[in-house]
């Protein structure tokens, strides 16, 4: 099976594919810096930095999958209040009709936020695929539940050139603490009590230490107000560092190794030097393990 990889990010759709023993011949992203992470990792990949939106699919290789992850900054809660450009990230969902249009491939598999199946064109855009002959199935997947340890949400819409839409039989493995993928050795630590510490830190790490006593995970900032437990899985890892790891009098931000297990990606995938860029590429990736499961079963129900 050959596939492309539209907005492809760091690469947890092409991961994935691979683990499941999918060529992937192509891959486009906009951002340089994630076309060279993608790059790097993905040495026989074809790769294109361009928006996609302007693309000459003539031009990209034949495949019988299109995987494609679009901007999610359009309908992600995490966003806040509506902005002036998120109308142009949410078009870029319309790269993937176009791209199905003109290759008709036997399998299209999109992932984005649950809160992608609210938008109000999301109904015309399932009519554009089923148009186009697609059957769509969506599902909204939880990464702890195929072995990785983080809760991570996320729509996947799989459509098939079929009559009705592919029922999938997808594994259920058991949930993976994050205790699992913290070095409690390792990491820049920094004293709880520091001067300039905010009050809600504190009142978050107050209620944590009630709960789960010297060693937890707190969030800095989202709905969380206390601590979470190292026997579960961390919450969803953001586009920027979310989760703090308290030991006694002393607590760090997640580091880029742990945000990377917590993903699943392989301990030896390269990315980019400077922690902020990586954070950020990993909070927007698929998580591999996901994608691979996804499709073993799409092959399996083909």
């Amino acid at each position: 099976m050959r596939a492309i990889d539209l907005f492809a990010g760091a690469g947890g759709f092409s991961t994935g594919a691979t683990m499941a023993g999918v060529n992937v011949v192509w891959a486009a992203n906009h951002w340089p810096a994630a076309v060279q992470v993608h790059a790097n990792n993905h040495p026989n990949t074809q790769h294109v930095c361009q928006d996609l939106q302007q693309a000459d699919w003539t031009q990209v290789p034949a495949h019988d999958l299109l995987m494609a992850s679009p901007a999610c900054q359009g309908h992600s809660r995490a966003r806040g209040k509506e902005r002036a450009h998120h109308d142009a990230q949410r078009a870029t969902a319309w790269a993937v009709v176009s791209a199905a249009e003109c290759h008709r491939p036997e399998a299209v598999l999109v992932e984005n936020v649950p809160e992608y199946a609210r938008w109000v064109l999301f109904p015309a855009w399932c009519a554009a695929m089923n148009a186009l002959g697609y059957a769509l199935s969506p599902m909204i997947l939880d990464a702890a539940d195929h072995g990785v340890a983080q809760h991570r949400r996320r729509l996947f819409v799989v459509g098939t050139r079929s009559k009705h839409p592919v029922q999938l039989d997808l594994p259920r493995r058991p949930h993976i603490g994050s205790a699992q993928i913290i070095d409690f050795d390792m990491g820049r630590w920094s004293a709880i009590n520091k001067p300039g510490r905010s009050q809600s830190t504190l009142a978050r790490i107050t209620e944590g230490r009630k709960a789960h006593g010297d060693r937890f995970l707190t969030a800095y900032y989202g709905n969380e107000t206390g601590g979470r437990s190292l026997s579960r899985p961390v919450g969803t890892i953001t586009t920027r560092d979310r989760w703090a790891v308290i030991d006694g009098d002393r607590m760090r931000m997640l580091s880029v190794d742990e945000c990377r297990k917590a993903m699943g990606f392989p301990s030896t995938y390269q990315l980019p030097t400077r922690a902020k860029d990586a954070v950020h590429m990993l909070g927007n990736a698929v998580v591999p393990v996901v994608a691979c499961d996804v499709i073993n079963a799409l092959r399996a129900a083909a």
